[in-house]
């Protein structure tokens, strides 16, 4: 798990207090660029900020109705997206009376709400507005299009160097190039 700065995580309690008050959701704290997956908050930070005691965390987790990811000892690491269900799931169990499988299946179908309107949201913007990058494991990943990506483009120059090669003169003539792509 990569280490946060004490900066990033006072800006992350305080989107999660946001998100437990109700002055902010997971879209608007996607769009301004938190990671709403990032695991962060321990057990018991997690139940002080949904105002939640940590056996019914705990429990939850085993009903498999929040589900936060753990760290290589096993303790549970709760994320944005983590906080903001443990809210709604409180809030429905206990105010709306509804059981818990009942609340898992709302919070499944709010999930897919959202992630049917982020595509939307992603299909009504210009075609050129996204450019599409390979990841290390060789997938497509679709990547906002930025000011700050233009001008590191603009940075890059090509330098066209010949291979070596072995062999006779004329055939080191017709050798082969590569292009190396740098920084300026």
């Amino acid at each position: 798990m990569a280490r946060v700065t004490p900066q990033v995580r006072a800006l992350y309690d305080m989107c999660a207090v946001a998100l437990v008050e109700g002055r902010a959701d997971l879209d608007g704290a996607d769009d301004v660029g938190f990671d709403i997956d990032l695991p962060l908050f321990t057990v018991g930070h997690a139940a002080q900020l949904a105002d939640i005691h940590p056996q019914t965390l705990r429990q939850y987790d085993r009903l498999g109705l929040v589900t936060p990811d753990r760290t290589e000892g096993g303790a549970r690491r709760y994320s944005l997206r983590d906080i903001h269900r443990l809210v709604q799931a409180q809030r429905l169990s206990q105010d709306e009376g509804i059981n818990l499988a009942g609340v898992a299946r709302i919070l499944e179908l709010e999930e897919e709400n959202r992630q049917l309107r982020r595509q939307i949201k992603r299909l009504r913007e210009p075609e050129d507005s996204s450019i599409f990058a390979a990841d290390a494991d060789g997938g497509i990943m679709q990547v906002k299009r930025s000011r700050r990506a233009r001008m590191w483009r603009r940075d890059i120059h090509e330098d066209t160097r010949a291979l070596p090669s072995s062999g006779t003169d004329a055939q080191r003539s017709t050798s082969r190039s590569m292009v190396i792509w740098g920084y300026r």
